[in-house]
């Protein structure tokens, strides 16, 4: 938001305070959407048919909306303007700031399904085959530490090597997100129904 959207530079001006401010605002809304999506997911996935469906479904979100910042930083590149004798930009104009800020709220749609589905399925998957949900957890915790930590190596050099923006790491991105809803509906393999007996006050079961 400071440098894309905002047009500031680090350490120069308010440009570049203000679209941090901006951001901050904006991780608040896709908390609050994440948060209220959260409470939705199972009817979520009967509505696709089924959790595998639903994580493939987010997936192709998460790339569309990692694209759209491409689209976004050159609309705010378009309509920036200066102040005489200044080379601080002005506030990007409300059209680009009221489709960033919607930008942040609707990834807070696949943030939810993220952070609860692939924990639920590792914990189904680990149960049915008799493995231990507390060591299935801690491997896909290390399958998701892993690969935040390669990104956090790679991405600035990646970034510099096409000029030091942002865009080069979130194009990737939307690349992998892409390639993980392909993954997740072809691939991952259904979870099995649900076999649970509920006893019943008569003494029964159903």
């Amino acid at each position: 938001m400071g440098k894309e959207v905002y047009g500031g530079t680090v350490g120069e001006g308010n440009a570049y305070n203000n679209g941090v401010h901006a951001g901050a605002l904006g991780l608040m809304i896709q908390s609050v959407v994440l948060g209220v999506v959260s409470l939705g997911v199972n009817v979520l996935a009967r509505g696709v048919g089924g959790v595998k469906m639903l994580w493939g479904i987010v997936n192709f979100l998460l790339a569309i909306c990692l694209a759209l910042t491409v689209l976004i930083t050159n609309m705010a590149e378009n309509t920036r303007h200066f102040p005489p004798n200044s080379t601080d930009p002005l506030p990007p104009v409300t059209s680009v700031k009221a489709s960033a800020l919607a930008l942040f709220a609707v990834l807070g749609i696949p943030l939810a399904i993220t952070y609860s589905v692939p924990f639920a399925l590792a914990s189904i998957f680990s149960n049915t085959s008799g493995a231990g949900q507390g060591l299935s957890l801690g491997v896909l915790n290390i399958s998701i530490c892993i690969p935040q930590m390669f990104v956090s190596f790679v991405s600035g050099p990646w970034d510099a090597l096409f000029g030091g923006g942002n865009l080069p790491a979130f194009v990737v991105g939307a690349i992998a997100a892409a390639a993980s809803g392909l993954l997740s509906i072809f691939m991952l393999p259904s979870p099995p129904p649900n076999t649970t007996k509920v006893k019943t006050m008569d003494g029964g079961f159903h």
